[in-house]
């Protein structure tokens, strides 16, 4: 009936001249004669009245009403202008949006319907155009004009969230009315129209802890301190109802997971108030003794916590460090524990949060504390040494057995067992050292010298009787001490040279020594002739008191040719106790020198002849090598030309071939095709083996050759063979190249080889062996004795 009421409106709006106050739509002029009373602007002046046009036909909008269920078209509106006079010589043509498929018109009466069911989410209004024309000439009668189809809403969509499950974190804890999050929801029903798309929020699932504003759809908290450590996860369930949450609207849900983000409200606490851990006075230092742990129901940076030791550890003895991962506090070994000085120490340990929050520091301190016993155990020690280590000391002239010094050790248990001692012989190859293994009294083995080696470093090992494996070493280092045995000698091999114009009283050289043993500071050497030539009246040494001798002539001139060399014995003495002094002798020469001093030759005969060769000399040498090398040479090259001559230098010369056969045949095992007993014996060939370095046809069998006549000559039988070989099916696929040297027909001296002879030995005369020289000679006595062996 809703529906009608427009229709009939419509109808009767359009058939009547009216004021629109939307926007103008064509309209149609034509002059009018009158004013018409119903016209309301009849009332202006004359002018306005002549020049108004008659609006002959003119509607806004129609209206049609979605998700139409009915059986037939939709009946939408009607079309009609003045200029019908319901005679039909009109009629009515409609063309835009969806004419013709969606909207369809009656030519005749004017009348449109919807042919289908139209949505107005996917499209909400249709704009048309209608035009009225003379069926018989076409001509329009109307101008054409537009309208416009709007389809009505009705409630056919719920509301829609953005998102089907939504996840929020507040923290707990927190005050009434905090925000969690917002939903939102969207209705595709117009929302100019009706309350179609008007959306309220509610809750259905998650009282009384969280809330939701209907209009905006902000959750809040409801309910005030919520802690994490009792519930931390929330499931809320929100709807969205259309029609302004009233009776009959569409509604759509959405989840809302809410999770309760930690705060540090809880402080740390130890599950006990006393630790008890045990450990060896033999820990090492930075070693675990136990570990602790405060529980903090708190998470993350909330549950970090830090211990610390507040009391009971005087001595710094130990310390505790927190573990990062798992929040436990590790106790730990700062200085060595000795059973026998203290058996048990108590600790107390305080659990501290790193991070506190202002905000719940009325529930209490953010603390706890617990007591760690910590009982030292006993450990059998190695013996202990009164040092870290020895230095001692003994003269190079001790005797054997000597003691130099002493060491000690002790048991640290309380059962102080007896300990022994030894001496390393890693460490004493030499066995040059021994140690009382009862006392630790360390004496000397052998001999002992500064000046081959002044320090020796040993251990000495102490261990426990009634425990051989526990034992300990320290370094015993032995200083050598010097004592004057080593004589003072020269520091080096001197040589004096003397010029022959040399004046007396002229230091020649000044020389110094050296002395083993240990050197002070300040006098150390004299020097002084030896007997007799302390009384030499060409040299003399006068000490310098510096350490150092001068040697200086005693008179003016020497000659080479009379003496060129002469020998100066010097006696070197130290001052240690006992002194000790030995003799040196300087060696003088006598050489010629300029008239400035610089010494020209030392030797006398290089007056006569010069020293060295000449580089003529020289030259010669070289030559003469050069040549002789080359002779040997050639010299060699001929041995081995003589070498290389060929075995048959003329047909007269009678010997055995050697044959060289360059044939690369099938391989190590192909053996028939270099049969030299074949060239030989014709008759020893086996027709029935094939060869075995190529694969045997299956399509052909071996031909049967005919066998050889009694002494066929070889080229007779090669010449066969090859014409054989040529005519033969199964021969192989590939060219052979074999030489053969034949000899020929025949010899005047036959063969000397005994192969295949059908002669013996008896047969033959050997004794023309013995006209053909002296290189068959020993062939000659071979033959002509086995003729003498056979006829005894």
């Amino acid at each position: 009936m809703r529906t009608l009421g427009y229709f009939l409106f419509l109808v009767f709006w359009v058939s009547q001249p009216q004021k629109s106050c939307t926007t103008p739509l064509p309209e149609r002029t034509t002059p009018s004669a009158e004013p018409t009373p119903e016209d309301p602007e009849t009332n202006q002046g004359n002018d306005m009245e002549r020049s108004r046009s008659k609006r002959s036909w003119m509607w806004n909008q129609f209206f049609l009403l979605e998700e139409y269920t009915g059986t037939d078209y939709q009946y939408v509106g009607k079309l009609h202008s003045d200029q019908d006079g319901g005679d039909g010589s009109l009629k009515y043509i409609l063309s835009g949006d969806g004419a013709g498929d969606v909207f369809v018109i009656n030519e005749n009466t004017g009348d449109i319907q919807a042919t289908k069911r139209l949505d107005r989410e996917e499209k909400s209004s249709y704009v048309l155009r209608a035009q009225a024309v003379n069926k018989k000439t076409g001509r329009p009668v109307e101008p054409e004009s537009e309208f416009v189809i709007k389809i009505h809403d009705i409630n056919d969509n719920e509301p829609k969230f953005t998102k089907d499950v939504y996840s929020a974190t507040v923290p707990e804890m927190s005050e009434v009315g905090t925000f969690v999050v917002q939903v939102t929801a969207n209705d595709a029903d117009d929302p100019t129209y009706g309350n179609s798309a008007k959306v309220v929020y509610s809750i259905l699932q998650g009282q009384p802890y969280f809330s939701v504003e209907s209009e905006t759809g902000v959750i809040k908290t409801a309910l005030s301190k919520m802690d994490r450590e009792n519930r931390e996860h929330y499931q809320v369930v929100i709807q969205a109802k259309d029609m302004g949450g009233q009776m009959g609207g569409l509604s759509g849900t959405t989840t809302v997971n809410i999770t309760l983000s930690d705060v540090n409200d809880n402080p740390p606490r130890f599950p006990q108030t006393t630790y008890l851990f045990r450990a060896p006075e033999s820990s090492p230092v930075g070693s675990t003794i136990g570990r602790i742990k405060a529980n903090d129901a708190d998470e993350g940076v909330n549950a970090e916590t830090e211990y610390k030791i507040v009391d009971g550890d005087e001595h710094n003895m130990f310390e505790i460090i927190t573990d990062k991962e798992t929040q436990e506090g590790v106790v730990v070994v700062k200085k060595p524990m000795d059973f026998e000085k203290r058996t048990m120490y108590n600790l107390k340990v305080e659990a501290d949060n790193t991070y506190d929050d202002p905000r719940f520091h009325y529930l209490g301190p953010f603390k706890d504390v617990a007591t760690i016993k910590i009982i030292v155990e006993d450990v059998d020690e190695p013996p202990v040494f009164s040092r870290s280590g020895y230095v001692l000391e003994v003269k190079e002239d001790a005797k054997i057995n000597t003691v130099i010094g002493m060491v000690t050790a002790q048991d640290p248990d309380a059962a102080r067992s007896t300990v022994k001692y030894s001496v390393d012989r890693h460490t004493d190859m030499d066995r040059i050292f021994n140690i009382d293994s009862g006392n630790g009294s360390i004496f000397t083995s052998k001999p002992l010298d500064r000046e081959s080696l002044l320090w020796h470093n040993i251990t000495v090992i102490a261990t426990e009787i009634s425990n051989p494996k526990e034992s300990s070493r320290v370094p015993v280092f032995i200083k050598v001490l010097d004592v004057n045995d080593n004589a003072p000698e020269f520091a080096m091999l001197y040589e004096i040279f003397v010029c022959e114009n040399a004046k007396a009283e002229q230091i020649i050289h000044t020389v110094s020594a050296i002395d083993k043993d240990d050197s002070y500071s300040g006098l150390q050497f004299s020097y002084a002739l030896a007997n007799p030539a302390a009384h030499s009246t060409n040299f003399t040494v006068r000490d310098n008191r510096d350490n150092t001798a001068s040697v200086y002539t005693r008179r003016n001139g020497y000659s080479r040719h009379e003496m060129n060399t002469y020998l100066l014995p010097v006696v070197i003495s130290d001052y240690g106790f006992p002194t000790l002094s030995s003799t040196g002798t300087l060696t003088i020469r006598v050489c010629a020198c300029d008239h400035k001093g610089n010494m020209q030759s030392c030797t006398a005969e290089a007056l006569s002849h010069p020293t060295g060769l000449s580089t003529g000399a020289l030259i010669a040498i070289l030559l003469c090598i050069i040549i002789l090398l080359v002779t040997v040479v050639l010299f060699a090259a001929l041995r081995r030309q003589r070498k290389k001559e060929p075995l048959i230098v003329s047909k007269e010369d009678i010997r055995d071939n050697i044959v060289s056969y360059n044939d690369e045949g099938g391989g190590e095992e192909d053996t028939q095709a270099f049969d030299i007993g074949t060239l030989r014996n014709p008759e020893a060939i086996d027709d029935n083996k094939l060869r075995r370095d190529i694969v045997p046809e299956t399509l052909f069998f071996p031909r049967r050759t005919p066998a050889a006549r009694d002494n066929t000559d070889v080229r007779d039988f090669i010449n066969q063979r090859l014409k054989e070989n040529d005519l033969d099916p199964t021969a192989p696929p590939y060219d052979s190249l074999a030489t053969y040297a034949y000899e020929g027909n025949g010899s005047v001296a036959e063969s000397l080889s005994s192969l295949e002879s059908v002669t013996t030995d008896g047969d033959q005369d050997y004794d023309y062996l013995s006209d053909w020289g002296p290189r068959f000679k020993k062939l000659a006595d071979m033959y002509s004795g086995a003729d003498s062996d056979k006829d005894s």
